[in-house]
């Protein structure tokens, strides 16, 4: 198939594939596009506080209904270019046509861009509503894995569901949908955020009863807002566990014991998910990352940085 992008993409940057097979436990940080210039100085400053932590590689994220997809690019293609990062650029299939999808990731492979996120993404009319596909577009993640394998070297990366998708059957049908990406081409998977250890590590197990040996990254993000916490697991489906909600109501009334507790809890997710054997930690910063750094620290990866370094050397 000719496809007019370059089967070797420009540049030296190893991909994430490569970063996680070192075997050394990866620490990524997630952001999104911002929506002004107050928020765009919010963000890079975030960025350069996270670059000084040389983690695995960091993520930008399409905003729901795909709407910032060319806000992703962009911030996709400066991470990539003016900072030593490993950039991760979000896809959805999400109002698009197959074409236009060849465009995003047409514009990636001219950044240098190795990394793919391939995602359904959200229904457009919001979580709740029904899937529409573009007329022109696809239905499922694992077409736009199939799609972005055939445009070149990239390595493709997809979601995970601990808790499962809100539109699954149940836990095995998902289980299945993940191992069904992995055979069309998935590299690795990075978890939707959650807070039971144990229901990764279900997860995990029954993925790899079904063949699907890819690594699973969790996402894990430390809670700072305890309304902004229930707003995401009511449109996600996510659960959230009576120990963690009691620990953080009896503080409710005290913001800052709020975001302790918050990190407190995460770091102990973390430490848990490390222990069990989890390839690493994906953040999610949700743009502000002192908290996600605190939690890091905690975790003390001191190993972690010299073999980054010597990965990206030898990649």
């Amino acid at each position: 198939m000719a496809t007019g992008l370059p089967s070797t993409l420009p540049g030296s940057t190893p991909t994430i594939r490569e970063l996680l097979a070192s075997g050394v436990p990866s620490f990524s940080f997630e952001f999104f596009p911002p929506k002004t210039p107050e928020a765009e100085e919010v963000l890079w400053r975030s960025i350069r506080e996270i670059e000084q932590l040389r983690p695995t590689f960091v993520s930008i994220t399409y905003g729901a209904g795909g709407t910032t997809r060319d806000g992703t690019i962009r911030v996709t293609e400066r991470v990539a270019q003016d900072t030593s990062l490993t950039p991760l650029g979000h896809l959805t299939c999400v109002a698009h046509s197959r074409d236009e999808l060849r465009s995003v990731i047409g514009a990636y492979a001219g950044s240098g861009v190795r990394n793919v996120l391939a995602l359904r993404g959200d229904p457009p009319g919001g979580p709740s509503q029904p899937w529409v596909a573009h007329p022109e577009g696809m239905n499922h993640a694992v077409e736009l894995v199939e799609l972005v394998k055939t445009l070149g070297d990239f390595c493709v990366g997809v979601a995970a569901f601990p808790d499962k998708h809100p539109e699954a059957a149940d836990l095995d049908a998902d289980a299945r949908v993940l191992a069904a990406k992995a055979a069309a081409g998935a590299d690795y998977a990075i978890t939707q955020m959650f807070f039971g250890a144990d229901d990764y590590f279900r997860l995990v197990d029954r993925a790899a009863a079904l063949g699907c040996d890819i690594p699973i990254l969790p996402g894990v993000m430390p809670v700072t807002n305890i309304k902004q916490i229930e707003r995401m697991a009511e449109l996600t489906g996510m659960a959230l566990p009576k120990p963690v909600t009691d620990r953080l109501q009896a503080v409710a009334d005290d913001p800052a014991a709020v975001r302790a507790v918050g990190i407190e809890i995460a770091t102990e997710l973390c430490d848990r998910l490390l222990a069990g054997g989890a390839p690493g930690i994906h953040f999610i910063t949700l743009n502000r990352s002192t908290a996600t750094r605190q939690v890091f620290r905690n975790l003390r990866p001191s190993p972690l940085a010299p073999s980054v370094v010597a990965a990206r050397q030898s990649g």
